[in-house]
């Protein structure tokens, strides 16, 4: 039988693991399934501390959380990947074995004596702590790595995934309220960014973010 410690660092692990594998996927579908699974994941969090403390309000964020990270989000990036057929992701600047050097490297970087004073806020799952830190860190550089908008992305709303999973570990979560209204941010913005990939496949016929660089003011 797991205990909680036991259950919330396998939590952050497979936080951790989909953020890794989302390096390595090339469909864009993978890539959106991955990001239901943190997401699922990130509201599994949050519900058993609903119900560990007995909030409603709480729980009402953890079913929220769920309807917009794991329902709506989605929807909408394979509405996207459907309607434009967009089969594979964009190229990464950085090949694949270079891309698991730099994800290891960052996750040592995350381990070292620079962000351990930053397990006194969670002394009994420091490692776990550590571990959202590493997943910070690969999802930024998702977001760099990636030439795709919609695996970017894909990235920004992993790196609020991950920051999310930090400030559970580490004790430091949101008001109710509060997370509410960041989930409700993440809801337009989800919107809006789909608008966005929809206007430049539309304009430019590709979702590859870098031929933006190539686009002249008329």
């Amino acid at each position: 039988m797991f205990t909680q410690l036991q259950i919330i660092f396998l939590s952050g692990a497979i936080i951790f693991l989909t953020t890794i594998f989302m390096h390595l996927v090339h469909k864009n579908s993978s890539l959106v399934s991955l990001y239901r699974v943190q997401s699922f994941v990130i509201s599994a969090l949050i519900l058993g501390s609903a119900i560990e403390i007995s909030s409603i309000l709480l729980m009402y964020v953890a079913i929220w959380m769920f309807a917009v990270k794991v329902i709506v989000a989605p929807y909408f990036f394979n509405k996207s990947i459907k309607h434009y057929q967009l089969k594979f992701t964009s190229s990464t600047y950085l090949n694949t074995p270079l891309t698991v050097l730099v994800a290891a490297l960052l996750t040592g970087f995350a381990y070292s004596h620079y962000f351990e004073p930053l397990t006194i806020l969670a002394k009994e799952n420091g490692s776990g702590l550590l571990l959202s830190v590493a997943t910070i860190l690969i999802s930024i550089f998702l977001i760099i790595n990636r030439k795709g908008t919609l695996s970017q992305m894909v990235g920004i709303l992993s790196l609020e995934n991950a920051i999310v999973s930090f400030a559970f570990l580490s004790g430091l979560e949101a008001a109710p309220s509060m997370q509410l209204g960041i989930t409700f941010d993440i809801l337009v913005w989800i919107i809006i960014a789909s608008v966005f990939i929809n206007m430049i496949q539309n304009k430019i016929g590709t979702a590859d973010s870098t031929l933006l660089n190539n686009l002249k003011e008329e």
